[in-house]
C-alpha cells in the first residue's frame, strides 16, 4: 500500500517512503506537564495514533518506533516545586520537580488512554536527557555553531544557511515581524538559548557554562537522536510549533550532524476551535479533556468528534457535533454488540494511506454501516459486494472506535422508559386538545435535565439514555 502524507517542509504531498522499512521511526512533541492537557493538546495524539496504527499495519507491528517526549523543565512547574519547598516538603528542588512531573504525567495518561490513544514505545522525559543536551551543545560550540556568554549559550542562527526553510521565512523577516528576546549577551538577535543558569533557589544542573537547565529546543533534538538516530522519518506536531520550536530543532540537529537530514517528513495538524472560536480562558471557553469527561462526554465521542475533521484543517469542537457522535455511536454499538471483526475494508484503509483522510475514512464507516444493516444496496457507493458488520467493525477498529477499552459508558443503562414515554405521550395528547402545552413542556424539562434523549412525532414518544443519563433524576416523575 502506497502511503501519501503532506510534507510541510516541502508543501507537498508525497510517497512515503521509509529510511529503512524495517525500523519506521517517528517523533511528536509532547506536553509540557504542569497541568492538565487541554482538549488543543489532544488533537496530535490523535493524529500520531492512527498514523502509528497505519504504519503498523503496513510495515508490522514490529517494525515502528513511535516517541513521544514530556517536558518536565518548565517554569511553571518549577515554581510549583518551589512553593512545595517553601510549605515544608521534603527533597532536593529537582526531586519536587519530579514529583510534580510524575503526577502530571500520570494524568495525561489516564486522559489519553480514555481516548482510546495507544502509548508510544518511548516516552522520554526532558530531565533524563540533561547529560545528553550538554554533550550536544558542548559539539555545537566546537563547530563555531554556538557561542557560550554570561552563563548562556547561545546557538547562532546565521550559522546554518537554510534556517527559516519549515517555515518559509528568511531570518531578517523574522527579526522585522517577531517578538525575539533582545539580550546584550546575543550575537544576533535571532540567536536562541540552549543553556541558561539557574539561581540556588531554582531546580539546575552542573554543565561546563555553570550551574542551569537547557532551553526549551534542544530538548527534543538530543531525545529524538538518543532515541531514534540523526535521520528520522517523520516528526509532527501541532502547526503552531512550526516556528520557533520545530525551525530551531532542525537548525541545531543538523549543525550537530551535518551528514544526516534529522526528519525527513514533517506532519503539522492545524488548531482547534470551540463553537466557531479560538479556545481561550477569557472566552470562557478552555477546556481539558478531564473538564470534558467528568461532565459526562465519552473518550470515545471526543475521539469521533476529533478525527471528523481532516488533520489539516481547523477542527470545531461543537455541541451539536458532539451529540451527533454520540447518537450514531450509541447506534453502531448496539448493531455490533455481538459480532467478531474481520479486516479493515479497503476503502477505509486507502482513505487512511490518502494523507491520513480520517474524515473520509469516517464518512466510508457510515456508508459500510449502511449497507452491511441492509438499509441500502452495496451498488450505490460502488462496493465490489455486500460488507459484512465483521468488515465493518474491523473497519472502526483500525481507527480506534467500538473497541472494547472504550465501550463502557454505551451499556445501556437498566431502566425501562415505558411508563414514562405513554405518561408524556398522554400528557402531549391532552395539550394538542386544549392547546396547553405547559405541562408537556415541564415534563419534558425534566426528562432532558436527567439526561434523557426526548423524540416526539407522529408515530409516538420515544425515551433514549442520553450523555449524563441518571435515572435517580426521574423518580419524582
Amino acid at each position: 500500500m502506497d502511503i501519501q502524507l503532506t510534507n510541510s517542509k516541502t508543501r507537498k504531498k508525497e510517497r512515503f517512503e521509509p529510511i529503512d522499512p524495517k525500523n519506521v521511526r517517528l517523533y511528536l512533541c509532547g506536553p509540557t506537564v504542569y497541568d492538565r492537557a487541554h482538549l488543543g493538546n489532544a488533537r496530535p495524539v490523535l493524529v500520531f495514533d492512527v498514523l502509528q496504527r497505519l504504519l503498523r499495519h503496513v510495515y508490522g507491528d514490529d517494525h515502528v518506533t513511535y516517541v513521544r517526549n514530556f517536558t518536565d523543565v518548565d517554569d511553571k512547574i518549577n515554581a510549583t516545586a518551589v512553593a512545595r519547598k517553601e510549605a515544608g516538603a521534603e527533597g532536593t528542588l529537582e526531586e519536587l520537580v519530579h514529583e510534580r512531573s510524575s503526577e502530571t504525567i500520570e494524568w495525561y495518561h489516564q486522559d489519553m488512554d480514555a481516548l482510546g490513544a495507544a502509548r508510544p514505545d518511548h516516552e522520554p522525559r526532558a530531565t533524563e536527557y540533561i547529560g545528553q543536551m550538554i554533550a550536544m551543545i558542548s559539539d555545537l560550540i566546537a563547530k563555531d555553531h554556538a557561542y557560550a556568554a554570561e552563563g548562556h549559550v547561545l546557538f547562532r542562527v546565521r550559522s546554518y544557511k537554510d534556517y527559516g526553510a519549515l517555515s518559509g521565512r528568511s531570518v531578517d523577516d523574522m527579526i522585522a515581524g517577531a517578538r525575539v528576546e533582545v539580550a546584550p549577551f546575543k550575537e544576533d538577535p535571532m540567536d536562541f538559548v540552549l543553556w541558561k543558569p539557574s539561581t540556588d533557589d531554582l531546580p539546575g544542573w552542573e554543565s561546563p557554562w555553570g550551574r542551569g537547565r537547557p532551553g526549551w529546543h534542544i530538548e527534543c533534538s538530543a531525545m529524538s537522536y538518543e532515541l531514534l538516530g540523526p535521520s528520522f522519518d517523520i516528526h509532527g506536531g501541532g502547526n503552531d510549533l512550526t516556528f520557533p520550536h520545530h525551525e530551531n530543532e532542525i537548525a541545531q540537529s543538523c549543525c550537530a550532524h551535518p551528514d544526516a537530514e534529522f526528519a525527513r517528513v514533517w506532519l503539522h495538524n492545524e488548531m482547534l476551535q470551540v463553537e466557531g472560536k479560538k479556545m481561550s480562558k477569557s472566552l470562557g471557553n478552555f477546556f481539558t479533556v478531564r473538564d470534558l469527561l467528568e461532565r459526562g462526554v465519552p473518550g470515545e465521542v471526543i475521539r469521533f468528534v476529533m478525527l471528523s475533521t481532516h488533520y489539516r484543517k481547523p477542527m470545531d469542537w461543537t455541541e451539536k457535533k458532539r451529540t451527533e457522535a454520540e447518537a450514531t455511536l450509541r447506534k453502531w454499538r448496539a448493531a455490533v454488540a455481538d459480532v467478531k471483526p474481520s479486516t479493515p475494508h479497503k476503502a477505509v484503509l486507502a482513505a487512511m494511506a490518502d494523507d491520513l483522510n480520517i474524515s473520509q475514512a469516517i464518512s466510508f464507516l457510515h456508508k459500510l454501516f449502511s449497507v452491511a444493516t441492509g438499509a441500502l444496496p452495496f451498488e450505490m457507493y460502488d462496493f465490489e459486494k455486500k460488507v459484512s458488520l465483521s468488515d465493518f467493525l474491523a473497519s472502526a477498529q483500525f481507527l480506534g472506535l467500538l473497541t472494547d477499552e472504550l465501550g463502557d459508558w454505551a451499556k445501556a443503562p437498566s431502566f425501562d422508559f415505558t411508563v414514562l414515554a405513554e405518561k408524556l405521550a398522554a400528557v402531549r395528547t391532552t395539550a394538542m386538545e386544549n392547546k396547553d402545552f405547559s405541562e408537556v413542556d415541564l415534563m419534558k424539562k425534566a426528562l432532558i435535565d436527567a439526561g434523557v434523549e426526548v423524540r416526539m412525532s407522529k408515530a409516538g414518544v420515544e425515551l433514549m439514555p442520553g450523555p449524563g443519563f441518571d435515572a435517580a433524576k426521574l423518580e419524582g416523575l
